[in-house]
């Protein structure tokens, strides 16, 4: 019996090593994920397609009315690096390459797309996005709100798809317990834990105005706009009564009819009480059954288009790096201040949301399928500021901080870190990515507004120990091991680490370059692809969206 064992013993060690083997081999066949996703039908792209040649019309004018000859359109693994910058914050892996490759050309980019919504990165990433312009980055109150669970309800709602006027107003005007009901964080994240024990209808009405509409209307929260606008104190304020019903209780989050709103305005000798009123559009402002409910169904109107106006341009900043107008939460009600028209793109792009029952991925796939997502950042002419201010040529975009460390952490592993990767390697990732966070700077709640990078930033890629960890001699973790050691030439190897780091092939000038310093370097094979990556990782191409 003792041979049976022992021959058991020996069948468990292989089945262990092969698994081990499996996972340090470079994917060269597409995987079984492929059948994860399924791209859209020939109709529904023709469709969708439609829907991106009405935007493209407006930017084409733009382009023609300033004399500007338009970059070429990208090629698609850059259109995927783009798409998983701004959906997911990482970089496709080369498992994810390999699968996008093994697709139909004209069906690339439609599953590219669809596996992505069905990626849980996707939902938490967005979510993220989302988070910080509906709460902000603070940590909020104490007990009464809970950041995470709230974080997990929006990425839920986003992997369902969910209607986002539905989701909006369950933000504004949900009732509950913070853990039960997670939509009332948003109105929880404002109690004034030190004084009125109340939720502030002053920073909500705050929130919903930037964050719903585009519309800065808490500018007038102290006095009357004095540069020429017509919006009044007042306006701001009976925007805000709308939310003096809501208060704290033992079942949560609860509306109390008997509260009134007092404000004393500039100048005023007394306070006054304020019934509320909405600033604009008056007439879309409907009977409810609680004022936050009112507000909520007049925010998400369909014909309230500072809401649709808001979310595009929003989800174009989230997707592409850049929105469409800057600041992103600040859309003028009649356009643009000097010509009175909004910029190309976003008036059909808000026509197909509110068509479409306020579709957050039919939004995407629109943006996706535009000529104006698509241009490529370089030409063989001089692309100037102004081909990037209108999109004739896509506007390189610094990465954020976690783009940067979901980069660097998805560069270092040749399959794809996601939701289904071990638990040890997502608990070593989490840890990683907060330290990093920590040292490299977080771009908080105006992620959007243009930031240059820092000198501490740079040190902290050329020196900090997180790219060096990742590019160490590690066959278990690191990519640049495993490709020196399992790769059959050095043009393979080159070939890899720039799929893997860069998400593109090098040109021909590029692999002759770096062949030749392999064959003429005395140093260890891995060694000669861990500096190789190393000075990838610290390009300036790594570090841009382009």
């Amino acid at each position: 019996m003792a041979w049976l064992r022992n021959l058991f013993f020996i069948g468990i060690c292989g089945v262990m090593v092969s698994a081990v083997v499996g996972g340090l081999v470079i994917p060269q066949r597409p995987p079984q994920v492929a059948e994860i996703a399924h791209p859209l039908g020939p109709v529904e792209r023709n469709d969708i397609q439609a829907v991106a040649d009405r935007v493209d019309l407006q930017f084409e004018q733009t382009w023609a009315d300033a004399g500007l000859q338009p970059a070429p359109t990208a090629d698609d693994l850059t259109l995927i690096r783009r798409i998983s910058l701004g959906l997911t914050g990482t970089v496709p892996s080369l498992e994810e390459i390999r699968v996008f490759e093994s697709r139909p050309e004209e069906e690339r980019l439609s599953w590219w797309l669809s596996k992505t919504f069905a990626d849980r990165r996707y939902g938490d990433f967005v979510a993220e996005r989302l988070r910080r312009a509906y709460v902000g980055v603070e940590n909020g109150p104490f007990l009464v709100y809970r950041g995470r669970r709230f974080l997990t309800w929006l990425s839920d709602q986003l992997m369902e798809n969910r209607p986002y006027d539905q989701l909006t107003r369950d933000l504004i005007a949900e009732n509950g317990l913070w853990t039960d009901t997670p939509a009332v964080n948003f109105v929880t994240a404002t109690i004034d834990q030190d004084g009125t024990k109340r939720p502030d209808p002053v920073k909500l009405a705050g929130r919903v105005t930037r964050a719903f509409l585009a519309t800065r209307i808490d500018c007038v929260q102290c006095h009357d706009d004095n540069l020429g606008g017509d919006l009044k104190q007042q306006d701001f304020h009976e925007l805000a009564s709308f939310f003096r019903e809501a208060e704290n209780s033992f079942v949560g989050i609860r509306d109390n009819d008997k509260v009134l709103y007092e404000h004393q305005y500039l100048y005023a000798d007394e306070t006054t009480t304020v019934p509320s009123q909405v600033p604009f559009n008056q007439h879309l402002l409907s009977d409810a059954a609680t004022e936050r409910e009112r507000l909520a169904n007049w925010v998400t109107h369909p014909e309230n288009r500072p809401f649709a106006r808001a979310i595009v341009n929003r989800i174009w900043a989230i997707t592409t790096g850049k929105p469409l107008v800057e600041p992103v939460d600040s859309i003028p009600l009649e356009g643009s201040f000097e010509t009175g028209e909004y910029p190309a793109g976003l008036e059909p792009l808000a026509d197909d949301f509110i068509a479409n029952g306020f579709d957050l991925q039919r939004l995407v796939r629109v943006i996706a399928a535009t000529k104006a997502f698509q241009r490529d950042s370089q030409a063989d002419f001089a692309v100037t500021a102004e081909h990037e201010e209108t999109w004739a040529a896509y506007p390189v975009t610094r990465l954020r901080p976690e783009q940067v460390i979901g980069a660097i952490q998805q560069t270092a592993a040749l399959k794809t870190l996601d939701a289904e990767s071990h638990i040890l390697t997502q608990l070593i990732n989490y840890g990683e990515h907060n330290e990093f966070l920590k040292r490299y700077g977080d771009a908080g709640e105006d992620e959007f507004a243009e930031q240059g990078g820092t000198i501490p930033q740079r040190l902290l890629m050329m020196n900090g120990n997180l790219v060096k960890q990742r590019t160490k001699n590690d066959l278990i973790r690191n990519s640049a091991t495993r490709i020196a050691q399992l790769s059959p030439n050095n043009e393979t190897r080159i070939e890899i680490a720039y799929l893997t780091t860069l998400t593109r092939r090098p040109t021909s000038e590029e692999s002759e370059y770096f062949v030749q310093r392999m064959e003429d370097s005395t140093l260890a094979r891995r060694h000669q692809v861990e500096d190789l990556v190393w000075v990838l990782l610290n390009s300036s191409e790594f570090a841009w969206n382009h």
